[in-house]
């Protein structure tokens, strides 16, 4: 990764108030990027956007991915040069719920996105962050590919599915090099494992809940401690989209595709791993259950991405295991809740992921 090559860069960034958009925003404003955020208003209280402090250092838009004149309008007055694509309603189990919102915002929201690009018609690289889920899990033993057919059981994973169609279905009948010579655009899609990292406090996931309870002094309950989920701490597929916008930059028809960013496949742990290994690093009395209930709605129980392609092209790598990310991460909220300087530690933790790349 260059990091000259982001300062002033003009960066259009959706979905920015979110954990993820928010850890790639203070990177990214480290490196002298120029920023425009275009979000929902975070609700959640603490949420890292805020934490962070980001409203005072960057210029967000707080509109719906759904609203197309909103959007194309932030689009066009930015005139960004990297589009990072980050908006999306990201939880499984809310979809089963929520299934038109998740779809809604998932697809069209993307839709919305390509077609501001289309309109556009200058020159410009879009990534498509979408997830790991999007694939048809068979729950095999080893990682899907990123040819590997598109598929997913409950809503938001279909969804994300979708998205990647989409963005498929724009690159080819709009910015194919072969049918339409070269017009400068590029357009990537980025799949990532379980991405975990301080901040994130989501409902309904597996390690803030975990430490939502440690520091309530209560017990978390789990529902699947076999199942083996792709961990990885956040830095690691932001440097992934990172190094992909480079390289799209400056070879459009090269890295105008699909990459997986997921750990090393010894990082793929179970979910039992993940709450004992926890329970070690805090210390305290922290403690859980395991649920009994027949009335979860289905989760995979296998899922690992093969990144060779990642690896081999972009010389990427996830730079620290999984037993640094959770000592990360609880030293990020025992800092937070002893009430520290939160960003001058998420720097740090950024910095020193820097070194390690």
């Amino acid at each position: 990764m260059n990091k000259s090559f982001w300062t002033g860069k003009k960066i259009l960034i959706t979905g920015n108030t979110g954990f993820k958009g928010s850890w790639l925003s203070l990177w990214l404003l480290s490196l002298g990027a120029n920023i425009q955020g275009y979000a929902l208003k975070p609700t959640d209280k603490p949420n890292l956007f805020s934490a962070f402090n980001l409203d005072k250092d960057m210029q967000t838009l707080y509109a719906d991915i759904r609203d197309f004149e909103s959007l194309n309008n932030c689009f066009n007055g930015f005139d960004p040069d990297i589009v990072i694509h980050m908006a999306a309603q990201p939880l499984v189990r809310y979809s089963y719920d929520n299934p038109l919102e998740t779809y809604s915002t998932n697809v069209m929201g993307t839709a919305n996105l390509m077609e501001c690009l289309r309109l556009s018609g200058k020159e410009r690289v879009l990534i498509n962050v979408t997830t790991d889920k999007c694939y048809e899990n068979k729950e095999w033993l080893w990682g899907y590919r990123e040819d590997e057919p598109m598929g997913g059981y409950d809503p938001y994973s279909s969804s994300k599915a979708c998205s990647e169609l989409v963005t498929s279905a724009f690159r080819r009948s709009y910015f194919n090099p072969t049918n339409h010579g070269d017009c400068g655009i590029a357009i990537a899609s980025a799949r990532a494992g379980n991405v975990i990292g301080g901040g994130d406090w989501s409902e309904d996931r597996l390690i803030p809940d975990f430490i939502r309870a440690i520091s309530d002094g209560t017990a978390v309950t789990i529902r699947n401690p076999n199942a083996i989920r792709p961990w990885q701490f956040v830095l690691a597929p932001l440097s992934g989209y990172m190094s992909l916008a480079e390289r799209m930059f400056s070879d459009r028809k090269k890295f105008s595709q699909a990459w997986n960013f997921g750990p090393e496949e010894s990082d793929a742990k179970t979910v039992g791993w993940i709450i004992k290994k926890i329970i070690n690093i805090w210390g305290d009395d922290a403690s859980y259950n395991i649920s009994e209930s027949d009335l979860n709605p289905h989760e995979a129980n296998y899922l690992k991405l093969d990144c060779s392609k990642a690896k081999s092209m972009l010389d990427w790598s996830p730079s620290i295991d999984l037993t640094k990310s959770l000592e990360n991460i609880c030293n990020w909220h025992k800092a937070f809740n002893d009430k520290e300087d939160i960003i001058a530690l998420s720097l740090a933790q950024i910095k020193d992921y820097e070194k390690k790349l």
